[in-house]
């Protein structure tokens, strides 16, 4: 099993999973996942939909019950890392008249909202807000607000409460093309100036390719794991997205790298 590369100051990655399985309704979900997540890098984890993508970020969050191990880096404390979550999609009622401040202040307010939110907690909200372009929503209707802002509201939900590993799940699956490519690049700045473990689930090859420093490719099983321009290869995908493969490589040709590290075209 090939582990992903280790930052070389660092004697022990963010994340080791061991042997990690899921069975839900008597169906294994995930099926003996053993791979090393590192420190400070953005690892994508990709693959068909329904084969644990989702699962596996739930079972590092405590989410749902597993076999194996999962380790978090304990070299620095000897507390569990504070851990942010963006998930897919999250329920509203678009008639709900709770603002973005109010959803964003629930989890710090030590009163309840209608006695209004505390200066501190919400200049620290504006704060976040700002941080990821979205200031302006502040006092709007959650369920007002666009889906691509609504993603934005949801990562700075996850930033609050000042994360060290940041666990996104298809954090741009309601949104359109250009949508995409501004929360990513977004979401790297953000990596780069937190200096944070992140974690992306993601179907989208343009992404892992134009964002990720490495790559986690599973299908119930990890099919590879590894630094993204190596392990983004024709053979790897074979293995990855069949009997669908054809249809895949066809729509993303373009980001594929070739067997000197450069991207092809399909022009």
């Amino acid at each position: 099993m090939k582990l992903l590369p280790r930052i070389k100051s660092m004697t022990n990655a963010a994340i080791t999973l061991e042997h990690v399985s899921v069975e839900l309704g008597g169906h294994k979900i995930i099926d003996d996942v053993s791979c090393q997540i590192d420190s400070g890098y953005l690892t994508a984890i990709m693959g068909p939909n329904g084969t644990g993508k989702t699962t596996l970020l739930h079972a590092i969050l405590g989410l749902l019950p597993f076999t194996g191990n999962i380790r978090f880096n304990r070299q620095l404390s000897s507390r569990r890392p504070r851990i942010g979550y963006v998930p897919q999609n999250v329920d509203l009622d678009r008639g709900s008249p709770v603002t973005v401040g109010d959803f964003l202040a629930v989890g710090f307010a030590k009163r309840p909202l209608w006695m209004g939110i505390h200066r501190q907690i919400e200049a620290e909200i504006k704060k976040v807000l700002e941080r990821v372009g979205v200031l302006v929503v502040y006092n709007l209707p959650l369920g007002k607000i666009s889906g691509g802002e609504l993603q934005r509201v949801l990562l700075a939900q996850a930033l609050l409460g000042k994360p060290e590993i940041l666990l996104l799940d298809e954090p741009t699956a309601a949104v359109d093309i250009s949508g995409e490519a501004l929360f990513c690049e977004l979401l790297e700045e953000v990596h780069n100036d937190l200096k944070l473990t992140t974690i992306l689930v993601t179907h989208d090859l343009s992404v892992v390719a134009a964002h990720a420093h490495n790559v986690l490719c599973l299908n119930h099983s990890l099919i590879c794991a590894g630094p993204t321009k190596d392990m983004l290869t024709k053979e790897n995908l074979m293995r990855v997205f069949s009997p669908h493969t054809e249809l895949f490589l066809q729509q993303h040709n373009h980001t594929l790298p070739d067997n000197k590290g450069n991207h092809e075209s399909s022009d």
